[in-house]
């Protein structure tokens, strides 16, 4: 009951608003525009530093993959849908350094080619100048990027200490908004799933996604979950009932969702 009631609490209050992105001026105001150079090439990213920010003190950091809509140079798509907007609503709620790399639209697959070691090297580059705690970095993405999360937690698993994913996907799949094929994360198994389950199961992780999705089938988060329940893993998994695509307008604003990433324990 009070899911369903959280769940018609935010249609009343008019979610899901993905076509209403906070304004431009806003959004740069609000997180620090930083650029890094990797293998020659310049390349920006974002990442929001808490009011009362003091280098005494060390941050725990959350690595935020954006979704198709994000491609680009303009350091602005990456924050305009997903953690961005929910960080602006509900600040308070996020003690923490949170970085928005920024994948080129090249063509490639996203995190899974030169977008993930942008995103490693962003990652890096904030805790260095921000004070981050290294034991304490979340990894959370949304669509594109949740599997991007997935694939980066599968080739990094010591590297975060706790993992969100919403409306992910770990088999091989066409991009729908831009043709872009992703590849399986382990390529040349029938059974992605369990193999990548193995790899993260000592990760706290929790995972979203809408059951009326039509860009990625829930599927692909059912499975992943029971792989990892299989496994004994800690994971959560949330289903959103008649939610298309746009889950990530109800997981990032929720505050224990913030709370769960920012917990000394990271997610345990």
């Amino acid at each position: 009951m009070r899911f369903w009631r959280y769940i018609h609490a935010l249609k009343l209050a008019g979610w899901p608003r993905r076509a209403h992105s906070p304004p431009a001026d806003k959004l740069q105001r609000s997180f620090h525009y930083r650029r890094l150079m990797f293998d020659g090439t310049e390349y920006h990213y974002r990442v929001f530093v808490p009011v009362d920010w003091s280098h005494a003190t060390s941050w725990p950091v959350i690595l935020s993959l954006h979704g198709g809509g994000g491609y680009g140079s303009d350091n602005l798509g990456q924050i305009s849908e997903g953690l961005g907007p929910a960080i602006l609503e509900h600040a308070g709620r996020f003690p923490a350094l949170v970085v928005f790399p920024q994948a080129p639209a090249n063509g490639t697959p996203g995190w899974q080619a030169v977008g993930g070691r942008i995103a490693l090297a962003a990652l890096e580059q904030a805790i260095e100048e921000f004070h981050g705690d290294r034991s304490r970095v979340a990894l959370t993405g949304m669509s594109i990027g949740g599997n991007g999360a997935w694939y980066l937690a599968y080739h990094h698993p010591q590297r975060f200490a706790a993992l969100l994913v919403v409306c992910g996907f770990v088999a091989e799949r066409m991009g729908t908004m831009h043709p872009i094929l992703y590849p399986s994360l382990v390529p040349g198994t029938t059974d992605p799933y369990t193999v990548t389950a193995r790899q993260l199961a000592h990760i706290p992780t929790w995972i979203f996604h809408g059951d009326a999705d039509h860009s990625v089938p829930v599927e692909q988060s059912r499975r992943m979950a029971a792989a990892l329940r299989a496994l004994g893993a800690p994971v959560q998994y949330t289903e959103l009932p008649g939610v298309d695509h746009n889950a990530w307008d109800y997981a990032y604003r929720r505050a224990d969702v913030a709370s769960w990433l920012l917990q000394p324990s990271a997610g345990g």
